[in-house]
């Protein structure tokens, strides 16, 4: 099962309907850790050692830098970026999809982008 990191700015209602229909869902919010105000690279940089894909809104600076770790060859398992005005329940199941069906490092190198078509 994939591994989450959710930035700052995510969704909490997402995380939270995240857990309440699969509680083993691994999944971190970024102020439950030291990432708290952190730049993106450097949550990149976590993210990879941690072998998490990071979830967010932020299409503009997060997948940025995603896309500079991928250009210099850095380990980078995946960043989800999720439009924020997609409805909620949409966005869990398809979460919960790839969380359940995704291989290990199914991800790495790619920035994708939701809903799911």
């Amino acid at each position: 099962m994939l591994r989450f990191l959710a930035d700052e700015n995510f969704n909490n209602a997402i995380v939270r309907g995240m857990l309440r229909r699969e509680p083993s869902i691994d999944i971190i919010r970024a102020q439950d850790t030291e990432l708290v105000g952190a730049d993106d690279p450097t949550l990149l940089a976590w993210a990879a050692q941690q072998e998490r894909i990071i979830l967010t809104h932020d299409v503009k600076t997060m997948t940025h830098h995603a896309y500079e770790r991928i250009k210099v060859r850095q380990h980078m398992p995946g960043v989800f970026e999720v439009g924020r005005l997609l409805p909620i329940g949409q966005i869990i199941d398809d979460l919960l999809i790839l969380a359940e069906y995704s291989g290990d490092g199914e991800w790495e190198g790619q920035v994708r982008y939701l809903p799911l078509r």
